[in-house]
Order: structure tokens, then sequence, then C-alpha cells
């Protein structure tokens, strides 16, 4: 098929009239299960939440603090997984990169690493 063959396709579906409602329903009713939906902006929380938390603890390792930074990005990342496990994949948001099992242990491999490290990190006398 060439191109203008599917462009054209694709303008003549988008010029066919919907459907008409059924008879039956009243104008200002709806049926069940319609429009009960949350916006779409919610669910990028999870996502805000664990973005929020990260980016305090990378503003308090900016502050010299290396043992608490490195933990509450720990702390984050471990959120991340919770919510990767928990949440259902049309509720995540962007922190659903890759398949769910991947992405929970990645986030807790990283989150295990970071608190292993502020372990190990000396604390810097002020």
């Amino acid at each position: 098929m060439s191109q203008n063959t599917v462009e054209e396709a694709v303008a003549a579906e988008s010029r066919r009239p919907d459907d008409e409602p059924e008879p039956d329903s009243a104008p200002g009713e709806q049926e069940p299960g319609v429009g009960d939906e949350a916006p779409g902006w919610l669910s990028q929380v999870p996502y805000f939440l664990v973005l929020s938390t990260m980016s305090a603890g990378i503003v308090i390792v900016a502050a010299a603090h290396f043992k608490r930074g490195p933990a509450l990005i720990a702390g984050s990342l471990l959120l991340a997984a919770v919510f990767r496990t928990v949440l259902p994949p049309h509720k995540i948001g962007m922190l659903a990169v890759r398949r769910r099992w991947l992405d929970v242990i990645t986030f807790t491999g990283l989150a295990v690493l970071l608190i292993v490290l502020a372990w190990v990190a000396p604390q810097l006398s002020q």
C-alpha cells in the first residue's frame, strides 16, 4: 500500500458518522461504569511521589549528608517497587517501564545497593 492509500483510508474512517445512542436510554443518564474512571493525571501520582522523594534525597546529598540522602533515595526506590507491585498497570503511570517483575527487581536491587552505599559511606565531620 502506498502512503496516499493509507491516508485516504484513515480520512474516510474519520468521516464516518458516530453510532446513534440507543433510544431506550434517557438523554441525561449514563450506563453503569461509564464516567466512573478517575482522570488520566491521577495515574501519574505514584510517579510524582517517587520523583519528589528522590529529589528530596538528592537535595540532602547536596547538603553533604552522605548517609541520609542515599537512604532517602533508596526509600523512594522501595516505594516505587511497592507501587509497581500493588497497583494495576493502568494506574501506575510512568513507573511502568518494562514488565512488572523486571521493574520490581530493578527498583529493589537499586534500593539495596544504595542502602549498602549509605551504610559504608563515611560520615563527614562539619
